[in-house]
């Protein structure tokens, strides 16, 4: 019986194909996160400095917000 069992087991856990397919599953959702955390972090930001650029074409005033992402242009 042991021997049988043995006989099963045996080439399933020397079978990798599985947990490389979860290790590169694993690598994906990270750098996801990743880009999320960046893009989330830095849009406020980016959204100052194009109205800063808006300003500066257009003449007009720049006036930053209280925090990212609230600056506006007066003209």
């Amino acid at each position: 019986m042991r021997s049988f069992l043995r006989n099963i087991i045996s080439p399933l856990c020397r079978d990798q194909r599985g947990a490389t397919a979860v290790e590169y599953g694993i690598m994906v959702s990270l750098i996801a996160v990743v880009i999320i955390i960046a893009v989330t972090a830095l849009g406020g930001t980016l959204h100052d400095t194009f109205v800063q650029i808006q300003c500066s074409v257009s003449h007009g005033t720049f006036a930053a917000g209280g925090g990212a992402g609230q600056a506006s242009c007066a003209p």
